[in-house]
């Protein structure tokens, strides 16, 4: 059987540092009250010339050089996100423009924070169908610009930025092995930008009363994260022939510390598997996963042969979990002729890079 393989990875954060020092001199909070509610101490902020789409360019180049792939190779390109350059066309289109990815088939997926899981699963399915041999999975949001700057109950929690990966066939043993997608659209008013689609059309008044925004129901989002996150975890690990005591390493939505903590303690899971960022990167959405794998790949935690558990949750409401047993080889990256270290990129504070 035809099996899917990721074989090249990237990410890109934008250079703007935005500390909780700094969201204090705009909004009621503390960085001790926003550290000990969600363990973020600071994020990444696009520029005012960066988009979703130069944000995923920049990950996905990365992610083809330490493929050794080139961009007329790829045949499908997915994006996860759910703050696209605009509401049509897609992003992705744009992005396999901006490669040079002529040949390749491009959408978006709209799962907000569980879109590059579910865009991960779609990718697979493409392969093991033989429709396609090389297809290019993005998770990436600019969701400052649809945040209220005087929300703190949002505007602490995310940030911006892009991860990538390739996934090939491949004939050898490994790479997906379990998935378990879920949605609840009970649910929907738990997280949402209310005003913008069919359903509410711009008007003067929704742009007046900020329904342009993301809104949330902070404890039921909880409940509902910290409940689902175990039980799609449990099901992919099932799905694939496993158990939690045979997973090497857990990748999580980088959401909440408490939330993690929490799906940790209900699956028996021991936090030194657990790679987390997400006190430099707040909340990212459909990046979170794919930016805090590429880390945990620089920081030498993943290793060939690895089983690796990637699991988000998000609006709508969604989730996703999958199980991926890693083929490649981690120090690929360093090796790779035009592949980009932007983990060590200098990082500087927002009136700084405003400056």
């Amino acid at each position: 059987m035809t099996n899917a393989v990721i074989t090249g990875w990237g990410m890109y954060a934008p250079e703007r540092v935005m500390t909780n020092d700094d969201l204090a001199k705009i909004v009621n909070t503390t960085d001790e009250w926003i550290v000990s509610r969600t363990g973020i101490k600071e994020r990444r902020i696009a520029a005012d010339d960066e988009t979703t789409t130069t944000l995923s360019v920049n990950a996905a180049r990365d992610a083809l050089a330490v493929a050794g792939v080139d961009a007329i190779d790829v045949d499908l390109i997915i994006l996860g996100t759910c703050s696209p350059d605009y509401p049509m066309p897609a992003t992705a289109c744009l992005v396999g423009r901006d490669l040079g990815a002529t040949r390749a088939a491009a959408f978006d997926l709209a799962a907000a924070c569980s879109g590059f899981v579910y865009a991960l699963a779609t990718a697979s399915g493409f392969i093991r169908s033989g429709m396609y041999r090389n297809v290019l999975v993005i998770g990436v949001e600019v969701l400052s610009r649809f945040l209220d700057w005087t929300d703190r109950s949002t505007c602490v929690l995310f940030g911006d930025g892009a991860g990538a990966v390739l996934m090939q066939a491949s004939e050898q043993p490994g790479g997906m092995s379990g998935f378990e997608l879920f949605s609840d659209g009970k649910g929907y008013e738990g997280i949402i930008v209310p005003a913008g689609g069919s359903a509410c059309p711009t008007s003067p008044e929704t742009v007046a009363s900020g329904q342009h925004f993301v809104h949330m129901l902070g404890t039921d989002v909880y409940k509902y994260a910290t409940r689902q996150l175990a039980e799609s975890a449990i099901s992919a690990v099932r799905n694939a022939g496993l158990s939690m005591d045979d997973i090497d390493q857990f990748i999580f939505h980088q959401a909440n510390l408490r939330i993690i903590k929490s799906v940790a303690e209900k699956l028996d899971m021991p936090m030194e598997k657990t790679y987390l960022n997400l006190e430099k990167y707040g909340n990212t959405s459909a990046a979170s996963v794919p930016m805090a794998l590429v880390e945990a790949i620089a920081a030498g935690r993943i290793k060939e042969g690895d089983k690796l558990l990637m699991v988000a949750f998000g609006a709508g409401y969604t989730a996703a979990a999958a199980v991926v047993e890693w083929t490649a080889d981690p120090a690929r990256a360093f090796l790779a002729p035009g592949a980009q270290t932007r983990l060590g990129q200098p990082r500087r504070t927002l009136s700084e890079a405003v400056a």
